[in-house]
Parts: C-alpha cells; structure tokens; sequence
C-alpha cells in the first residue's frame, strides 16, 4: 500500500520525506496496508505525503448526519508495525519478535488488527505447529484477547483444546516456555535481540491462560507510541525512543476541480429538499388558511349584491315560467310535500352565452328572498389533489347552514365532463364528491342547486340524471319580441332620439344574444358621448351594430389605390351573388374599409329569426361565400388571385363538410358521417371528401355564371366602393342599376356641417 502511495503523481507538491527504506521494503505487509487504509486521513502535518482526495459517495448519512469516526493509529504507529511485520516474516520461529508484532497490532485497538493477530496464529497453527510460538502464554493469551474483542468468545475454549492437542502432537516433552521481554519498556532502552537467552518460567496450561483472560479486562496490552516519535524510537512493545530521524510528513491535497462534484451535489440536495418543503408548505397553508386575508372564515358566503327580479330579466320568458315554481318552492316548501310530491333538487340551465343564465339564477334568488351562493367550476379545481372535492364540501356546509338557500355554479362542464375510464382516480375526486353532495340531500333542508353550462352534451350522465337535476331549462337567444323588451330595458337610462325605435332595431339585429343588444346600446352611447351629441340617434345604434358585426374601421391603415379597387372587387363579387341567388340571406351592407382583421366585409342578416336553414339556402351561402375569389378571377386573372379568399374558402368548405357528414344533403344519402366511435373506412371517406369538393366546386361555377353575367353591374358596384368606401342594401342596389347617390362631396359637406354646429366647450 505503502509502495503504490509512494509511486502516485505528485504534481507541484515538495518531495516526500519518508524513510525510502520503509517504502521500498515493506510496502505489502498485509498488516501495514490494512492499518494504513484507516490511517491516511490523519497525515496533516503541513510537509507532508500527496495523496489525491477520491470524492466522497452520497449516502443518506451524508445527508441527514455524520457518526463520530473511529480513532486511528499515527504514522509513527503504521511505520512500527510494518517494521515489526516485515521482521517477523523474516524470521518466523522467533518468539519475540512474533509477540511484539502481536502486542502492536493489539495496542492499536482495530478490528482489522485483532483479525490479523487471528489469522497468524491460526495459519501457524495450520502450516507450522511445530513453531516454538505454540508454547508462548503471551502470544496465545494476545490471540485468545482477540477473539473476544471480534465477539468469538464462544471459540476460546475451542482454540484451548486444539492448542492442547498441538502441544501433545508436536511437543511431547515441552521445555521450559522462555518468557517474552515486557511489552512495556523503560523509555530509552531497545529490544533485545532474537539470540538473546531468556529466563526460564514455568509453562501455564492453556486452561488457565483462557480463565485468566475471561476474567480479566478486554484492554491493550500497550498503548501506541506518542505523536512525534520516530519509527527508530518504538521499541517491540510500542514504547518510544528519542531519535534524531527525521518524521513523516504527509499532506492530503483534493484534486483539481474536485470542488464542483461538491457543489452540484449540494445544488440538488438543496433543489429536492426545498421542493418537498414548498409542496408541505402550501398544502398546510391551503388546509389551515393561515394565509388568508382577514379573520378566518368559509371561502364561499352568500353574496350581497343589487336584488335582481324577473322584471329584470327579459327575452326568456318560458324560462322564468319555469323558474316560477322553484321560487315557490323556496317560500313555501312545505306547500309541496302536502300531497306527497318530491321536490326539485337541482336545474340545469343550458343554452348559448349570453343568454342571461347568471341573470335567471340571481332573479330566482331575488324573488325568493333566500342567500345566493356562487361559484365557478374552475373554482374548485387545484394543483393539489382533494382541493377540489373539499371545497365542495365546504360549499354545500355553508348553504345547508344558511337554508333556504341557492347554489349557483356557472360553467359547471369544467368539474362535471365526462368520466372515462382511462382518466386517474385523482381527477374524478371533484365531480364525485359532487354527485354524493346532490344526491345527499334531504328534502327538509331546502337548499336548491342550479347550474349554467354552453356544453350540456359533454356533462357526465350520472350528474344530469333526475335526482340531481330534476329540470332541464333551455335558455335561447332571444327572438324579435324578447330583443325589443331587451333593448328597451337597457336603453331606460339612455337619452334616445324621438325617432329611435326599439322594434325597428329588434328586426334588424337577429341572432343578437342579450349581452350583445347591451353592448351595442352601450358602445351606440358612448359614440354618441365622443361627437357631442344631444341625444342617441339611429345612426349611432347603426354604427354600433356594424362595430359588432364587421368589427372597428382601420381608417389610419394606408391602402394603395390598386389593393383599395382590389378589394372593391372582392366584396362586390360577394353582394352581388347574394342579390342575385335565390336562398342567400338578404344584404345588409358592405365595405372595403379595413375592419377587424379583414380588409373589408360584407354582412349578410336575416329578414326575420331563422329557426332551420334549408339545403338551398347552405348552397347560396357556399355560391356567396366563393363569389369574392371568383370576381378576381374574373378580373385579374387566374394567376393574380389574391390569398384574401382564405376565410371565405374556410366557410364554404367548414358548410360542405356538414351538409355532407351531418345534415345528408349529398349524394350519400341521410347518413351521419359526424363524430363516430368507429372510423369510417378508407373508402367510405374517400367518398366524403369528393363530395364535400363537389358541392364547393358546383357553388363555385354558380358564382361564376353569375358573376359573368352581371359584369358591368360588378365595376359599377366596385367604383361605386372605392369611391363612398360603405355602402348599405339599398345604395347598393341604386349603384348597380346606374342610378347616382350622394357623392363624396354632399357627404363631406355634411360632415362640416355637423362639426360646426356641435357646442364649443365652455373655456375653463
């Protein structure tokens, strides 16, 4: 060991100041290179023996403690014992030196030394029993010493009757044993030489050296050699002697580098422990809302907002009927169960957005005068798994204590959709705490659950079957007649023009849900706010209607006079097919002012609420939407069309593929092609996709015909829309029949006209 140490690198380090002898002859003693394995870390003396530091495995004693180390022999120790074993091998028959090698071993106090004292003795045992070293009580007495410090005690009265028997096999007639030098030496003196004569004692038996070891203490029977003294100072029984030698110096110098294992050991150590500390403390805040603003209380309460009644709430009217027994229900609950009827549990409301869902739920609240509970589905879902199903649970708690009461959740397909088999358990938690909370419940406890939902078919059966939701309440967009009581309602705090009309707005603006009449009778304010305008004129709600379908003018977006005519063409192609095709939805205006995202837009309303749509009219509506692309074929060529057909082919296409898959408007018959469960196959799709190419191409060659066929109407319409920019149905129909409307320079002057008499701002 000693010898590989002495052969390793040692890069800008000073030369090693070891004996050479020691190195060089007594390198692989097995003794020296046990003890040294253990004893390398204590060479710290500042001249010094190189060796590189290997990088320490991580263990979780690394990590959560370190044991006190076992105590370890000096230099000066190791260098004695290998000089001691190298002795002893030399001349083996020597009873001294072979008793001082074991003395030393033990002195050191080491499981490896005990077991080495073990191993000379037994293999001397073996190989050599005629050794005079059999008949010394020392060394016997050392090896019984060992065997009880490596917990073999049951094998020394075993180790006495085979000594016996060696003894009797290969001494038969014993001399007198010679007795060892004292293991402990005066200081100053050396040891006395193998040749030396010894005093004669009388032999003990084997018996007596094994009682006198059990009963006496299990210590060493020297003390190792103080720090400092050379390896020429120790005696054979470990005592020290002054010696002018020079010491052993050894230095434990790291690698280069060696301090990045360290440091990203100590990186990951710190990421994996602050990790699972951050989870265990969110999830104890979360549990015990120690986090939480305010006094500590229930997340959910019921809210105090304005009182809402049905004469609130407008265009719904069969849904409010409906209502109308829940909000009995919840004055008079015992009224119900008198002739032995179940009451409601839960109402589902469903229905497009904007429809005014929230507005029911809060009106039955209103009515009935009971506390209103409300919350979303995202509000129960978390990154934690059992947030959700706690809330709940802690939502149900606080209406049960407040009932009568409501419980309002909105959007309730984001913690109810469908379950699968496929999905992990965690991510049913939420929906079945819910369904054990509704199906719960006892008629007594008046506490009534309504839920709003834009996707009734994605919600899970078990939650929507009776004796959960006992009523399903369509909410639909309103009609003409529920848009006048709607906008008439919201324009109650507007100032109107005399010529205002509530009626001719409702006709004009179909598939309007309540929120978007709000928004327009809003947006038609504030317009009318920002020109200084006395009152809201029908001019302002047209403005606002167009801002809702076509989206806000980009007057300051720059057009070249070439793209503006460009897109004049496009959208004159587009009205003048649904002008001329029978079944198209009637023209309402149309533009080549940059809206939106587009560069213009032709809107297209219905005359009245549309309840089915027939196959003619999806074929004019596919001629419609291909009749941009087709007049600037018609116009530039084939090869200067422009990408600006995109969202009309998308249209065309998106209406082909449902009359083909869903609606059976095509040649393979009143089949649903839609979203199987089983896929269709490849022959059977080959087919849909021709005819989904077919009814676009065949809508297209109808535009086509058309289109050439009206050719001149085509560039007075175009020239008319580069000149005015928005045109509505009827200047439209004027400009292709070659009649004038107003030009450029009456509107202008309008305007001026319009601006000077606006009120100037009183100075300030």
């Amino acid at each position: 060991m000693l010898g590989l140490l002495a052969r390793l690198p040692l890069a800008r380090q000073q030369p090693v100041p070891v004996h050479s002898l020691i190195l060089r002859h007594f390198s692989a003693t097995p003794a020296a290179s046990r003890i040294l394995k253990l004893a390398l870390p204590r060479f710290s003396s500042p001249r010094a023996l190189v060796v590189p530091c290997n990088r320490r495995q991580l263990s979780l004693g690394s990590i959560f403690g370190r044991s006190k180390p076992a105590p370890l022999p000096t230099p000066h120790v190791v260098a004695q014992i290998t000089r001691l074993e190298a002795e002893a091998n030399v001349q083996p028959h020597d009873v001294a030196k072979q008793v001082a090698l074991f003395e030393a071993l033990v002195a050191t106090k080491m499981k490896s030394s005990y077991e080495l004292v073990i191993s000379r003795w037994e293999r001397m045992c073996e190989f050599d029993p005629a050794s005079p070293l059999l008949l010394s009580p020392e060394a016997f007495k050392l090896y019984l010493t060992c065997l009880i410090n490596t917990d073999q005690r049951a094998s020394v009265f075993s180790a006495v009757r085979r000594r016996d028997s060696l003894i009797a096999a290969h001494h038969p007639v014993a001399p007198a044993t010679p007795s060892e030098t004292p293991a402990s030496a005066t200081e100053g003196t050396e040891t006395a030489p193998a040749e030396a004569p010894a005093a004669v004692s009388k032999p003990l038996t084997s018996q007596a050296i094994a009682e006198s070891v059990l009963a006496g203490p299990l210590v060493a029977p020297a003390t190792p050699p103080p720090v400092g003294a050379a390896p020429e100072a120790i005696g054979l029984a470990g005592t020290v002697e002054r010696s002018s030698g020079d010491p052993i110096q050894v230095t434990i110098v790291e690698r280069k580098g060696s301090w990045i294992p360290r440091l990203i050991r100590f990186l990951a150590i710190m990421a994996v422990s602050s990790f699972f500390f951050l989870v265990i403390l969110s999830v104890f805040f979360e549990n015990s809302g120690l986090m939480k603003a305010g006094p500590r209380q229930s997340q959910f309460q019921p809210t105090e907002d304005n009182v809402v009644r049905f004469t609130d709430v407008h265009g719904v009217d069969e849904a409010k009927e409906e209502l109308q027994d829940i909000v009995a229900f919840l004055k008079d609950p015992a009224s119900f169960s008198t002739l032995g009827g179940k009451l409601p549990k839960g109402v589902l409301l469903t229905g497009p957005p904007g429809t005014g869902k929230t507005m029911l739920a809060r009106a039955v609240a209103g009515e009935a005068g009971v506390p209103f509970f409300f919350a979303s589905g995202s509000d129960f879902e978390e990154m934690f798994v059992g947030v959700g199903a706690k809330r709940v649970r802690e939502l149900f708690a606080a209406a049960r204590k407040k009932a009568p009461a409501i419980i309002f959740i909105d959007e309730l397909d984001a913690v109810g959709g469908k379950r699968s088999s496929r999905d992990q358990q965690y991510m049913k938690q939420t929906l079945n705490q819910l369904l054990v909370e509704m199906d719960g419940f006892q008629q007594s406890e008046a506490v009534i659950v309504i839920a709003a939902t834009n996707f009734p078919e994605s919600l899970d059966q078990a939650l929507v079957r009776p004796g959960r939701f006992d009523r399903h309440v369509t909410v639909p967009l309103p009609d003409v007649r529920g848009r006048a009581q709607i906008l008439m309602h919201h324009m109650r705090n507007v100032t109107t023009a005399p010529d205002v009309d509530p009626k001719i707005l409702a006709r004009g603006t179909p598939g309007f849900s309540g929120a978007d009449l709000q928004n327009m009778v809003n947006q038609a304010a504030i317009q009318a706010s920002k020109e200084r305008a006395t009152a809201v004129n029908l001019k302002h709600f047209e403005w606002a209607k167009d801002r809702i379908l076509m989206g806000a003018e980009r007057r300051s977006q720059y057009l070249d006079q070439k793209s503006k005519l460009a897109t004049a063409y496009h959208e004159g192609g587009h009205a003048l097919v649904a002008l001329y095709t029978e079944g198209a939805m009637p023209l309402h205006k149309v533009t080549c002012m940059p809206r939106g995202q587009t560069l213009g837009h032709t809107a297209l309303l219905p005359e009245g609420d549309r309840t089915s749509v027939s196959q003619k009219e999806y074929l004019a509506g596919i001629a419609v939407s291909m009749g941009g692309r087709v007049a600037e074929e018609l116009i530039y060529g084939e090869e200067n069309v422009s990408s600006g057909a995109s969202s009309d082919i998308v249209n065309a296409t998106r209406t082909a593929k449902s009359m083909v898959k869903k609606w059976g408007f095509s040649k393979l018959g009143p089949v649903y092609y839609g979203d199987r469960d089983e896929p269709l196959s490849t022959r059977r799709q080959e087919e849909i996709e021709d005819e989904i190419a077919r009814i676009v191409r065949e809508g297209e060659e109808r535009a086509t015909a058309l289109l050439r066929a009206k050719m001149d109407e085509l560039h007075r319409l175009a020239q008319a829309l580069v000149e005015h920019e928005t045109l509505d149905s009827d200047e439209v129909k004027k400009v292709i029949k070659g009649e004038t409307i107003r030009n450029i320079a009456e509107v202008l002057e309008e305007d001026l006209s319009n601006n000077q008499e606006k009120p100037k701002e009183p100075s300030s």
